[in-house]
């Protein structure tokens, strides 16, 4: 059999009626063109060591921790159908399929409980806007069949000029990046049991943060105003047709202008917020 490559590897989710449970004959969807997938399982191996031997006397497993890594395009015919998981209000967990298929055979990788632990979304002229999200699971079932009965695919994306920036209800007409973060700083909770000790049985949120970083071409001294005057604002971020994120009680974490000769001066700045809603 020959190695399989990233053009025979698909991406697809689907919603968890309850945790760690995979829906029968799921309708399995897409989340947009796919850059790049990590999938991972870490036995958490716990090494014993005694007296009369300098070698390990045992290797147990420990905590299983699943986790699969994502970087996409959010599709424009549904752009928030996959980020809009992260929201901690939904406390909801997905089963997360990634297959390879050869005409020969298929290695299919299902992450079930699988919670977004950290999300960023950003953009920058000539492009499209993009995701990277880092989703932790319970538990990672290895076959050799597709389990979805159907498969949707989501193959467009969201350009550039289909975005926008918003400060309050005043477009920003000077930004040439944006890109946030969502981190839900997940926490693996095991218990003692007598089945499946070694899998988590819990995934809660912990404190979430909010952080995001603006460019603008340098033609303004507003945003220096803000950090004297302790400004507080919104930022609401386009994201394809009526969809969008906003960050609400914003505060500029920091403003520079980087300034080199042969070049012209942006303006960089980074902001932290106190909530968040994607719609």
């Amino acid at each position: 059999m020959s190695i399989y490559g990233a053009h025979e590897a698909k991406f697809y989710y689907v919603e968890e009626t309850n945790y760690g449970e995979t829906p029968a004959n799921p309708n399995m969807l897409g989340i947009g063109p796919v850059d790049n997938v990590e999938p991972a399982i870490d036995p958490g191996l716990i090494r014993v060591r005694g007296i009369g031997s300098v070698d390990l006397q045992a290797i147990k497993k420990g905590l299983r921790e699943v986790a699969v890594k994502v970087a996409f395009a959010i599709p424009s015919d549904a752009p928030i159908s996959f980020i809009q998981w992260v929201k901690v209000e939904l406390d909801k967990s997905l089963s997360i399929e990634v297959f390879y298929e050869k005409s020969s055979g298929i290695i299919s990788l299902l992450h079930r409980g699988c919670k977004f632990n950290r999300l960023s979304l950003g953009c920058s002229v000539e492009d499209v806007i993009k995701g990277e999200a880092e989703l932790l699971g319970q538990n990672l079932v290895v076959g050799t069949v597709k389990i979805g009965a159907t498969y949707g695919d989501h193959p467009y994306a969201v350009s550039f000029w289909e975005s926008y920036v918003k400060k309050g209800a005043a477009t920003l007409e000077r930004v040439t990046d944006w890109k946030w973060t969502i981190e839900n700083n997940l926490k693996r909770v095991p218990v003692i049991r007598t089945t499946s000790g070694n899998i988590l049985k819990f995934l809660p949120h912990r404190h979430r943060n909010l952080s995001g970083e603006v460019t603008f071409e340098f033609e303004s001294k507003d945003e220096f105003d803000d950090v004297i005057n302790d400004t507080e604002f919104t930022l609401e971020f386009g994201l394809g047709g009526s969809n969008k994120a906003v960050f609400s009680n914003c505060k500029w974490d920091k403003v520079s202008t980087p300034t080199r000769i042969e070049d012209l001066v942006a303006l960089k700045a980074p902001f932290v917020a106190r909530s968040v809603a994607i719609s």
